[in-house]
């Protein structure tokens, strides 16, 4: 398979708003995807339907050869997700709450797994301090690394780098790159307009609808 994602006709409606109306679009593997869009697009709608916790109305997504939601427990072993807010457990130590997300994939030598992620998102120093204790961005680092610690074939990361300093920020787009150079696929949802310039491909999303798809060099021009 060349392609990661594979979405065609999706809609999904709330009430009277359509969260999403006809979307079609294809992530290719080892790539970085970008969902550009403001608050109410329905970028979180699609990554809901993609991590397979969203039942669409009408359309038709695959993820890693898999029917969301359908085949969603297949394909959670392949999928690493970061959630907008971090889904952490404040009274547990960073190390402590990796470590239950890899248990939860029944990884081999977890450990040094556990180990590596720790060392990739920079927070050695930090590794057995509560959760509650930590800066937001550190929090976001450690969701970072419960989404990477069972070595994901696709990373979906909505609003990673929200609130987060400029410095921390640019951390963030070097890892997400390094993990892309070995062969993981990631699809970033953001509202914010210069981190598509840092993705191979950009789709720009408004009220539901696809508006554009193409390389952030071309949407420019």
């Amino acid at each position: 398979m060349t392609a990661a994602v594979e979405v065609r006709g999706l809609a999904k409606r709330y009430g009277t708003v359509q969260a999403l109306a006809d979307v079609d679009l294809v992530v290719k593997r080892g790539s970085i995807y970008a969902l550009l869009g403001p608050n109410g697009a329905g970028k979180s709608t699609l990554i809901k339907t993609l991590v397979g916790t969203l039942k669409p109305e009408a359309g038709q997504a695959e993820v890693l050869g898999h029917a969301m939601p359908r085949e969603a427990r297949a394909a959670r072993r392949r999928i690493g997700y970061m959630p907008q807010v971090p889904a952490l457990y404040g009274d547990l130590s960073v190390r402590s709450n990796i470590t239950f997300f890899g248990r939860a994939h029944h990884i081999e030598g977890l450990g040094k797994r556990v180990d590596t992620v720790i060392d990739f998102v920079g927070l050695n120093e930090k590794a057995q301090r509560k959760v509650d204790t930590l800066s937001g961005g550190q929090k976001q680092r450690c969701s970072l690394a419960c989404a990477l610690v069972h070595e994901p074939e696709l990373l979906i990361l909505d609003e990673p780098t929200a609130g987060v300093d400029p410095v921390l920020k640019q951390g963030f787009w070097k890892h997400f790159h390094a993990l892309a150079r070995g062969g993981t696929t990631i699809l970033i949802a953001t509202h914010l307009m210069d981190e598509p310039l840092m993705c191979d491909t950009l789709v720009i999303l408004r009220q539901g609808r696809l508006i554009v798809e193409g390389t952030p060099q071309d949407i420019l021009a």
